[in-house]
């Protein structure tokens, strides 16, 4: 909400002057004071939160891959395209909760919501997991598998993860969103604290998953998985209390109403004008008064060429100047250019969502076939043995080193070379480059396990005389990658989506990495049908020293490289969202370009 400037300001517009002016609101819907509201006051409780949330879910999902294998006695394959489907389906989970949040419930219900639900499903898994290891008693362990379990069991095993995935999957891209809610971007200094907070917030992710992939990671893997999981259950309960806890410092922002009817209004209003001449600029077409409190989308978008099929929606006929009011006629027939641009906004950011997939192939496989190639390889040291998914430690702490040096090296070098930073569509070209160069270094270290594997071993753990620490590199160089492709995706998509659809473009990251898992578990299916004909063992068998794990990661790393090709062309050809309350800002303008 805008200050009034006037030359004798009463108490009242002194009191003004201190309400945020993007437009939030507190909890009891009124504006929000800049100074009882929001800020880091209410973003480091988020952040924790958030690390305690992530805790709790890579608690399942770091080592899930090792309870299909040895506690539902699936094969190496299996198991992998089961976890890939499973994390899968926790971003495509992401869409519905973007959905609710942005049309009916507001971000602060839907992560209430989905974090019960999340505490629900962990609970539930906890006791599924208990009734496992019952048969027999202590089983789990690599040396001591379990026997056949019911139906019944299996069921509600899959009743429970999915649980899990649901209450994750809705609560991610929103907390993001909600966390970037109470920095106020109209206000030049939390502006910029809520660039950062997006680089805070994905380190807190990491390092909630660090303590999951190593200590919980320890005790899953010599067969404690119930206490692993009711560790997640608890720190998973402690965030949501933490959350609700904050209530009062939250800002909001309220929810616009359903995207899905503004869209197809949009598209059949421009059917039904398609024989009229697309209008060339903004002064012939359809707008709402900025100050009309109606309108539900947000700030009002600057009108861009481009789908000048569209503008057609707003294109103001003679039909509808026989209306004594412009904003009475239907919107199925005349929309506003705001809305419009809504639409165009969406379809010019699904290029570059799409040539983000491919990159979520290369990151899903530390939780599959990093594990699996990680458990092949000598995994002691001394009389300790070492959690094969406890290496995606490395990553966190890439991550944390990397976000560090781009905050305070990276960033501040290049400001001084170019006179300004590298924009989102940059670090995120970076990161495919990394991701590239992350499949090239685990092919090398496979062919260098194949080469010290005992051939005729039959189980795969401990069968290369390699150390598991030669996977430093790979997982080092996944953890760099995500600091300029994820960071930068949440950064971007949270930036470039309107007013009305902010937590739908934090779910555009997510769903690329769901999409992600799902092309994963289609290539391994694809590779492994094409690669065991003629009784061949095929490139991930069983028994990974009898298969060409390398050949997949370098197929990869040639799929990644191909898709670096089309997302620089696409990332040149897209044009920035332009909002009527940056316009004179030319500087963040520009900042998403090329």
């Amino acid at each position: 909400m805008a200050c009034l400037e006037i030359s004798k300001k009463s108490k009242f517009d002194e009191e003004d002057e201190g309400y945020t002016k993007d437009g939030t609101v507190d909890g009891r819907g009124r504006p929000a004071l800049r100074g009882s509201t929001g800020k880091w006051q209410a973003g480091a409780i988020i952040l924790v939160n958030q690390g305690l949330a992530t805790l709790a879910f890579f608690g399942v999902g770091v080592n899930l891959v090792l309870f299909l294998t040895r506690v539902l006695q699936q094969d190496n394959a299996e198991a992998a395209n089961s976890v890939s489907k499973w994390t899968g389906t926790v971003y495509i989970f992401s869409l519905v909760g973007a959905f609710l949040s942005d049309s009916y419930w507001g971000r602060y219900k839907t992560c209430a919501i989905f974090q019960v639900i999340f505490v629900i499903g962990l609970a539930a898994l906890s006791l599924c997991s208990y009734l496992f290891l019952l048969n027999p008693k202590g089983c789990g362990k690599d040396e001591e598998p379990c026997g056949p379990h019911s139906s019944m069991e299996v069921c509600l095993f899959y009743i429970s993860i999915y649980m899990v995935a649901l209450g994750n999957g809705g609560y991610q891209p929103n907390i993001a969103t909600f966390g970037a809610d109470q920095f106020d971007e109209e206000h030049q200094k939390e502006g910029h604290a809520k660039v950062a907070f997006f680089s805070y917030f994905y380190l807190a992710l990491n390092l909630g998953s660090l303590f999951s992939n190593t200590i919980l990671g320890y005790y899953e893997n010599i067969g404690l998985w119930a206490l692993g999981f009711w560790v997640s259950t608890g720190s998973a309960l402690a965030a949501l209390i933490l959350f609700l806890v904050g209530t009062p410092r939250y800002r909001h922002f309220k929810p616009c109403g359903n995207p899905l009817s503004r869209f197809g209004q949009v598209i059949v209003a421009a059917s039904k004008k398609w024989k009229a001449q697309a209008p060339e600029n903004a002064d012939d077409m359809y707008e709402v008064d900025s100050k009309d409190k109606s309108s539900s989308t947000g700030r009002k978008i600057l009108h861009t060429h481009g789908f000048k099929f569209l503008d057609r929606a707003a294109f103001i006929s003679s039909r509808d100047l026989d209306e004594k009011d412009l904003s009475a006629v239907s919107p199925w027939r005349l929309c506003s250019v705001t809305q419009v641009e809504e639409v165009k906004c969406i379809l010019r950011l699904l290029p570059i969502w799409l040539c983000t997939i491919l990159y979520s192939v290369v990151f899903t496989q530390m939780a599959s076939l990093f594990v699996e190639q990680g458990a092949a390889m000598k995994t002691t040291v001394g009389n300790f043995k070492i959690p094969p998914a406890s290496m995606s430690s490395f990553d966190i702490l890439s991550v944390a080193l990397f976000i560090f040096l781009y905050r305070r090296v990276i960033d501040p070098v290049v400001r001084a070379l170019r006179k300004r930073g590298l924009t989102e569509l940059h670090r995120m070209g970076i990161g495919l480059v990394i991701a590239v160069l992350a499949m090239l270094a685990a092919g090398i270290v496979e062919c260098y396990r194949l080469k010290y594997s005992k051939k005729t071993c039959t189980q795969c753990e401990g069968s290369s005389s390699l150390s598991i620490f030669w996977q430093t590199p790979q997982y080092a160089l996944i953890g760099a990658s995500e600091v300029f492709m994820y960071v930068g995706q949440l950064e971007f998509f949270n930036a470039q989506a309107p007013d009305g659809l902010k937590s739908f473009g934090s779910a555009l990251c997510m769903t690329s990495m769901s999409l992600g898992n799902y092309v994963s578990s289609l290539l391994v299916s694809i590779v492994m049908k094409i690669s065991t004909s003629d009784r061949m063992p095929g490139w991930i068998p069983g028994n990974l020293n009898k298969g060409h794990l390398n050949r997949f990661y370098f197929l990869l790393a040639g799929l990644t490289t191909i898709d670096l090709v089309i997302y620089i062309a696409c990332a040149r050809w897209y044009k920035c969202i332009e909002l009527e309350a940056r316009f004179e800002d030319s500087e963040d303008q520009d900042k998403c370009g090329v």
